[in-house]
């Protein structure tokens, strides 16, 4: 005896109300600003003004020292660190949690275009601030439209 059409659509539309809801939001962690390898990577404006490039990473909750800048050459490094460990001790168990979170994001800088002695930042209300400062008589290469053919 063949299923009906009726049971079929039942027991189908179960795996479809999990999926639903396990894919909601409430649980898609991968729109929560994590990256391909389930790390989280805080998200970065630039922008581009005629003195000089805005670096903006958002990182709330962190402190001042928990950032490394670096300058390697032409390309601009910033990474954090943390580990944070919490341990309850009571009378019949003892109980422990640790936590680490990193990241690391690059940026090529143009070579001849920045005053890398210059560079300078700020952490503020959850928001990194980098500066990095234009030459006046940089390599700047006039703006062109590229056809495609």
């Amino acid at each position: 005896m063949l299923p009906s059409k009726r049971n079929e659509h039942f027991f189908s539309g179960i795996p479809k109300i999990f999926e639903d809801f396990f894919g909601s939001g409430l649980m898609d962690w991968k729109r929560d600003n994590f990256s391909s390898t389930s790390t989280t990577l805080p998200s970065v404006n630039i922008r581009e003004t005629d003195n000089s490039y805005e670096v903006e990473l958002a990182a709330p909750g962190m402190e001042k020292s928990d950032f490394n800048i670096e300058l390697h050459g032409n390309r601009l490094v910033i990474s954090s660190s943390r580990k944070a460990e919490n341990e309850t001790k009571e009378e019949n168990y003892t109980r422990k949690e640790f936590s680490y979170q990193s990241f690391q994001r690059s940026f090529t800088l143009p070579e001849d275009n920045v005053i890398a002695d210059d560079i300078s930042a700020r952490y503020e209300n959850g928001l990194l601030q980098v500066h990095i400062p234009k030459k006046e008589n940089g390599n700047q290469v006039a703006k062109r439209l590229i056809e495609i053919k």
